[in-house]
């Protein structure tokens, strides 16, 4: 209230409208009574039972000779009124606006520190309560990937579509649920599985999730997230389909790529003669993994690669005459299979060994 009512009764005797100072010190005090915690409903309470208790002791009030002096000086001081509570809005917005920024800019830094580790475990610990999350306990991640050509960010309506139906549903929820690097990551202890798992059907209507599995403490949580994006990872170069992907299913491929120059080798020395085939390796690649993934029934496998039956059988006769291994057989097919795995990890033959 500093200055407001000596304004007041400056204006009354006057009849002028504020200056730009006195409209920027309401400004000003605006802000300091936001970051002071008060609203902006009470701050114009008060200013407006100040200003009617102020009313019949003004100077140009308490003087007015008649009625139209009278209007006219009531209009002064109304349309002051108007101005520095406006003012006074204005301030308050600016501080509440520059709160939020400041909320914003530390929550990113904090779930940067959080999914990268970048930070003593202790500090984070206690960085993480303050949004909901207690990393004694084991939590679970879950990133969404946008469909191609497209990017999730923190005004993207599937992110406020996530976070207003888990509010509503599961109301005061220990989740964090945020946009990051164009995804969509959330964070969830195990003991919110129902809240988690209406997150992976939200966020797979729309794309593609990446579910890691459990593990406990912040280093847990990196762990976590780093799952999570190695199956993205791994799904976009073996082409698998489904919209929901589980790290637990994917382990057989980390394990595989541990070695790459066994890899490179496998892949050269089983597949590799392939390149000499018509056409190239290419198609004779894609129907080993066309032929495993139909259970090796050769009506599945020619439906999936849109090949007649005949055709296929051909195709497997060229690759077992070519790289010596017969499809067939189980044993051999099972190297076939794993070097064309291989060949899809390796981007090969796209991709020179």
């Amino acid at each position: 209230m500093a200055g407001f009512p000596e304004t007041l009764a400056e204006i009354s005797r006057s009849c002028r409208t504020l200056t730009r100072a006195e409209r920027e010190s309401r400004r000003v005090l605006g802000e300091h009574a936001a970051d002071s915690g008060f609203g902006l409903r009470e701050l114009t309470a008060v200013h407006l039972a100040e200003a009617r208790r102020a009313w019949p002791q003004l100077p140009g009030v308490a003087g007015a000779r008649d009625a139209g002096e009278l209007r006219r000086v009531g209009s002064a001081v109304l349309a002051a009124l108007e101005t520095g509570i406006a003012a006074l809005a204005e301030g308050h917005a600016r501080a509440q606006r520059h709160a939020v920024r400041r909320a914003a800019a530390a929550r990113r830094t904090f779930i940067d520190d959080l999914l990268y580790g970048r930070t003593d475990p202790g500090r984070i610990a206690e960085q993480a309560e303050g949004f909901g999350l207690r990393l004694a306990d084991r939590h679970v991640v879950g990133v969404a990937a946008a469909p191609a050509g497209e990017d999730y960010h923190e005004t993207h309506p599937l992110l406020h579509r996530v976070e207003r139906e888990l509010a509503g549903r599961f109301g005061d929820h220990d989740l964090l649920v945020a946009a990051k690097d164009g995804r969509i990551v959330c964070v969830a202890p195990t003991g919110q599985q129902p809240a988690f798992d209406a997150f992976v059907k939200l966020a797979a209507s729309s794309g593609r999730v990446a579910v890691s599995r459990p593990h406990s403490g912040a280093a847990g949580v990196v762990r976590s997230y780093e799952e999570a994006l190695s199956a993205l990872d791994l799904a976009d170069r073996l082409g698998l389909g489904g919209a929901v992907l589980n790290s637990a299913d994917l382990l057989v491929f980390p394990v595989l790529m541990r070695d790459r120059a066994a890899m490179s080798d496998l892949v050269r020395t089983v597949l590799g003669p392939l390149v000499h085939a018509r056409g190239g390796a290419q198609p004779l690649v894609d129907t080993i993994s066309a032929y495993a993934a139909a259970g090796y029934v050769n009506a599945e496998a020619a439906r999936r690669l849109d090949l007649s039956v005949r055709a296929l059988s051909y195709r497997l006769e060229r690759i077992a005459s070519l790289t010596g291994f017969d499809p067939d057989d189980a044993l051999q097919r099972y190297t076939l299979e794993t070097a064309a795995l291989g060949a899809r990890l390796l981007n090969w033959p796209t991709r020179p060994l």
